[in-house]
């Protein structure tokens, strides 16, 4: 398709979008009484009309059964969860007893290498992406030193080239090889936080287990974003948080994955509780631990449900839509963001650079050459919530599920004209 930086062309493009009706299911903050154009769906999504009915339903059941609501709500709250599982697991490419939802991300991977991190003597050893996010930084140094190990001997760091802004799967496979059989555990960001890069998570899992180590992913970035097949994989373990491309809401639940071979057995060191027992004893409150025969044995509390009714919520479009439409939507919106950019580029003397390799989903980090905040400060002033990472990268995630080729085509407007402003263009 040949691309034209007009609004013409980019109404063309909205009117064709088979999706486009969904952009009216989201509430849109408004900037001088406009809606915003939203490109921080990879930090927090916006929330879907409809999350406020599911929210409302428990909070009915709550008021009319109290107790009850556990077994006579609508949908009752002691199995609410299990709702979750079927569509989740077609977002990630999963089974359905492979995917449970408790927690919160970063307790979920804490809690999932209790399973997965057991170092020995000489098998101890992970390998993570050189400036991983910084809680999953934090996380793998108190899990290394929990277990009486230190950071500087136990972890790898991948690291880019020289000059480089991403990482290259070779290095990545070349580093597993060299580590070998000391190597414990594989824990990677699928898509870096930073830069938006989607690394190669089918080969560097095989990669991994060919020299026998543990793979994990977090996904973070990548559920709801870019296609996954952790079943297929051989994956071991992944987790995900729900607020940002899945739109459940700030803060809210985390997803995990758990390969089926690891299900119904009772050999697997984890952290337990009553909600991760068998459902059809559960209440009996025996004093052995029986696992479900799924995910679930890794739950450790019963849920919140209010924080399971707005992912639900969202979840139902995803089921209603699939991966393979907002996919592909999601490889035209950004192509023709990429687009935009380049002809504001050319336009104003090359203002900034792209910096997302073309392994990529929703996300394009942009680095601005002498730019500074102040155009980020401008862009925010004038209704495009975008993101700030420092030194001077400006992440740009047009979600598919709202956000219209048109916002892409007034946001270049924008960004030229505050190029211009600063003294960028006389």
């Amino acid at each position: 398709m040949e691309f034209k930086n007009s609004l013409e062309f980019a109404q063309q493009l909205d009117a064709a979008d088979p999706l486009k009706d969904y952009r009216n299911e989201f509430h849109f903050p408004k900037v001088k009484g406009k809606d915003v154009i939203y490109f921080t769906g990879n930090s927090l999504g916006l929330q879907p009309k409809r999350t406020q009915e599911y929210i409302d339903e428990v909070m009915t059941a709550w008021k009319d059964l109290a107790v009850e609501g556990h077994f006579h709500a609508e949908k009752p709250w002691w199995d609410y969860h299990e709702r979750l599982a079927a569509p989740l697991a077609k977002v990630v490419g999963a089974k359905t007893k492979e995917v449970t939802v408790m927690n919160t991300l970063s307790v979920n991977l804490h809690m999932l290498m209790v399973s997965f991190y057991r170092p020995t003597s000489h098998r101890f050893k992970i390998i993570c992406e050189e400036k991983a996010f910084p809680s999953d930084q934090y996380m793998l140094k108190s899990q290394v030193q929990f277990h009486g190990l230190q950071p500087e001997d136990a972890i790898v760091e991948i690291k880019k080239r020289e000059g480089e802004h991403y990482w290259r799967t070779s290095d990545i496979l070349d580093k597993i090889k060299e580590v070998g059989d000391e190597l414990a555990l594989v824990l990677i960001g699928g898509v870096n936080y930073y830069n938006g890069q989607v690394f190669n998570m089918e080969a560097i899992t095989k990669s991994a287990k060919e020299v026998g180590a543990f793979v994990g992913w977090d996904l973070a970035h990548a559920a709801g974003n870019v296609k996954l097949k952790l079943h297929d994989w051989g994956v071991d373990f992944a987790a995900w948080c729900s607020y940002k491309y899945m739109n459940s809401g700030p803060g809210n639940l985390s997803g995990v994955f758990v390969h089926e071979q690891y299900l119904n057995r009772v050999d697997i060191p984890r952290f337990e509780g009553w909600w991760g027992t068998k459902k059809e004893t559960r209440f009996l409150m025996k004093p052995e631990f029986e696992p479900m025969e799924n995910a679930d044995a890794w739950q450790v509390s019963n849920p919140p449900i209010l924080s399971l009714a707005p992912y639900l919520a969202s979840l139902e479009m995803f089921d209603e839509v699939g991966m393979e439409p907002l996919i592909a939507k999601r490889d035209l919106i950004v192509a023709y963001l990429e687009f935009v950019l380049g002809e504001i580029d050319n336009e104003t003397a090359g203002s900034f650079q792209i910096i997302t390799p073309v392994e990529r989903g929703c996300q394009l980090s942009v680095f601005l050459h002498g730019q500074g905040k102040d155009l980020f400060n401008y862009l925010m002033d004038h209704g495009v919530i975008t993101d700030w990472r420092e030194p001077n990268v400006i992440r740009l995630a047009p979600a598919p599920f709202y956000c219209s080729f048109t916002d892409m085509y007034h946001f270049g407007q924008i960004l030229k004209s505050g190029i211009q402003l600063k003294g960028k263009v006389k």
